[in-house]
């Protein structure tokens, strides 16, 4: 069969590999659809991926398709059956998943290699993160769950109150992620951004207010002008990933408010904050990462029930053949959001 296998840095080469077999528990899929991301972008620039790869090694994590072939012991599912796999899950039994913070287990079981025609689903994943999709959802709209999921997890997280003000800093899909999850759980949001486009993309996903950097002497000022006696926002969401980013976020919330360093910067980056301002102003600090299989059915449920909006966050579509050429374009900083990778 046909997969993208990565071999380092932009070192991406679509190759023939053996076709999986379903060992006891597993199921092997037929990939109808696979999507890029933001992690598989930064993990196509560094060529590796601290917790979740080492190349040479199947990419992609974003998939949804069809069972093609169930191993011994599995009765949840059937061949034929449409299905989104997730790619991870927990144990269930280290120290971290009791304590339920299952996105930090010890031995979290990541599956990778979902840019290919057919994908293996470990046994684990097929019994904690394996959702069957219902008659009339489109396979590229389910694939979303896996994104989804960690920003439902990362907004969650931060304990929203419905009347709050929601800041956040990005508008790639993460960003525009987060903002339409925080829409539609009633709160205000306002969109801090870069390009031109991204503006339009923002208030799509749900922003009420855009702050676009290039075009404010200040973004921090900018941004508390849009508050209440210029107080700041409740919660800002940092989706960039670097450390001006992380800063900008702790100067712009309010007194009391909450930050979400939900972007992830490259191993070994420093960044420097105002412990002063963070004390005496008692500012809450989170860092969210990955998902769980709780905030997997959250999310699966928002795609399932039609208020996500699945159809505006997928904008493009492409062979797998065509790969190497979206992530290069993505590299670009184009238009897409998110692509739809057809095997």
């Amino acid at each position: 069969m046909t997969a993208a296998v990565l071999h380092g840095r932009e070192d991406l080469r679509i190759e023939q590999v053996p076709m999986p077999k379903a060992g006891r528990g597993e199921i092997v899929v037929r990939v109808h659809a696979a999507l890029t991301c933001g992690t598989d972008l930064k993990v196509y620039r560094r060529g590796y991926h601290a917790r979740m790869l080492k190349p040479p090694i199947p990419f992609g994590h974003e998939l949804a398709g069809t069972v093609h072939e169930i191993g011994k012991g599995v009765t949840a599912f059937r061949p034929g059956d449409r299905v989104v796999a997730l790619n991870s899950a927990p144990c269930g039994e280290c120290y971290y998943c009791r304590h339920d913070q299952e996105n930090l287990c010890d031995n979290l079981l990541f599956n990778n290699g979902a840019y290919a025609q057919y994908l293996l689903i470990p046994a684990r994943i097929v019994s904690k993160n394996t959702l069957r999709i219902p008659t009339g959802i489109p396979f590229e709209h389910a694939a979303l769950t896996e994104a989804l999921a960690c920003v439902v997890r990362g907004l969650d997280e931060c304990q929203p109150h419905s009347v709050d003000t929601v800041a956040v800093i990005g508008a790639g899909p993460i960003g525009l992620m987060f903002m339409h999850v925080a829409q539609l759980a009633g709160l205000r949001v306002i969109a801090v951004v870069k390009r031109d486009e991204q503006v339009a993309a923002a208030r799509t996903f749900g922003a009420s207010e855009v702050v676009q950097i290039a075009a404010v002497p200040d973004p921090i000022a900018a941004v508390r002008a849009l508050t209440p006696q210029r107080r700041g926002p409740d919660l800002v969401i940092e989706a960039v990933a670097t450390p001006l980013a992380w800063q900008w976020a702790v100067d712009m919330v309010r007194k009391g408010g909450t930050v979400n360093f939900f972007g992830g910067c490259a191993a070994g980056t420093k960044v420097e904050l105002d412990t002063n301002r963070l004390h005496y102003n008692n500012i809450t600090l989170r860092a969210s990462f990955h998902h769980t299989p709780e905030a997997a059915r959250k999310a699966f449920d928002l795609i399932v029930s039609g208020k996500f909006r699945c159809s505006d966050t997928i904008t493009s579509h492409a062979p797998l053949s065509d790969l190497n050429r979206v992530f290069r374009q993505l590299m670009n900083r184009a238009g897409d959001i998110k692509t739809a990778i057809i095997p």
